[in-house]
């Protein structure tokens, strides 16, 4: 059912064409499977030989966020690349959207691949559950790169949260999927637009991709859950904290009309090796508005030797 599913979906994508071909496509080499894992389905592509490095995207999009960084480090690494439960083509549960049991989903998607260590990038809801993983297996995790977004019950978390132009961290009630239901592009469009230094930089065939994968069956739902399990999310996130700081090297990137450095100043809290880079001329949407210099600042990285 799952295998029919991704392929209808897929089918349906492609048709809705032209507009796709302009995401940008993982490279033809890259497997894509889906694997039983926690409890749900998870929808992974998998390519390139190496140390593993694992990216995690955030909300308004999925996995295909990181074509082109995983096409750069596929050259000398296995990249995994998994769509976080409920969004993409990964099942849509009705529960399990706390960061700390989307980290189990990254450790039972490694176990089933036989990857051990890993590299780990992530933007946005993918920093939250990041960290989770990170802070739930710390030996597991050699560099961490988080890009431009905060994470629950850390640092100045509840000053971030008085910053109107993030009222959906709080978006809830029982006619939110309601509300926006046949009308998840004009939803998205605000954060695409708001979001960005220059949104015609997020392009319209990503608009159109991503709107089409958030209109699925579930997605919507399994997007309000990731923000509805903020408050659970901060305190697993002080729990963590308690037990100590993450030690491995961190690179905290935040788009210089996003959050900048504030990134940096987030993560102090919560490791204790940690460089601040700022992209610039960039703001949330990172890969879509400046994707050379992000992909050259996490090269970089994660070719310094430890």
């Amino acid at each position: 059912m799952t295998m029919l599913r991704t392929l209808f979906v897929g089918v349906s994508l492609l048709l809705a064409a032209p507009a796709i071909a302009q995401v940008p496509p993982f490279p033809s080499a890259f497997k894509v499977q889906d694997i039983a894992a926690n409890g749900t389905v998870i929808h992974v592509r998998v390519g390139g030989q190496g140390p593993a490095v694992v990216m995690l995207h955030g909300y308004g999009e999925t996995g295909d966020m990181w074509a082109p960084l995983a096409a750069d480090l596929a050259r000398d690494h296995t990249v995994i690349v998994p769509d976080l439960r409920g969004l993409g083509l990964s099942t849509k549960p009705a529960g399990g959207y706390d960061k700390k049991t989307q980290g189990y989903d990254v450790s039972a998607v490694l176990d089933a691949l036989k990857v051990g260590k890993v590299d780990l990038i992530t933007h946005d809801i993918g920093n939250m559950v990041g960290y989770a993983f990170a802070a739930e297996n710390p030996g597991r995790v050699t560099r961490f790169v988080l890009m431009d977004a905060p994470l629950p019950g850390v640092g100045p978390w509840e000053e971030i949260l008085k910053n109107p132009l993030l009222w959906h961290f709080r978006f809830g009630g029982p006619d939110m999927e309601r509300l926006v239901a046949g009308r998840e592009r004009i939803y998205l469009d605000r954060f695409w637009n708001e979001f960005s230094a220059t949104p015609a930089k997020f392009s319209e065939g990503s608009r159109e991709h991503y709107a089409a994968l958030y209109a699925m069956p579930g997605a919507m739902h399994a997007g309000f859950s990731q923000f509805a399990a903020f408050d659970q999310d901060a305190r697993d996130n002080q729990a963590f904290l308690a037990k100590g700081k993450l030690t491995m090297p961190v690179l905290a990137i935040g788009g210089d009309k996003s959050f900048g450095l504030t990134m940096g100043s987030v993560m102090r809290f919560a490791a204790t090796n940690v460089t601040p880079l700022v992209i610039a001329d960039s703001g949330h949407w990172l890969m879509e508005e400046q994707p050379a210099a992000t992909v050259a600042a996490v090269r970089a990285f994660l070719d310094k030797p430890l």
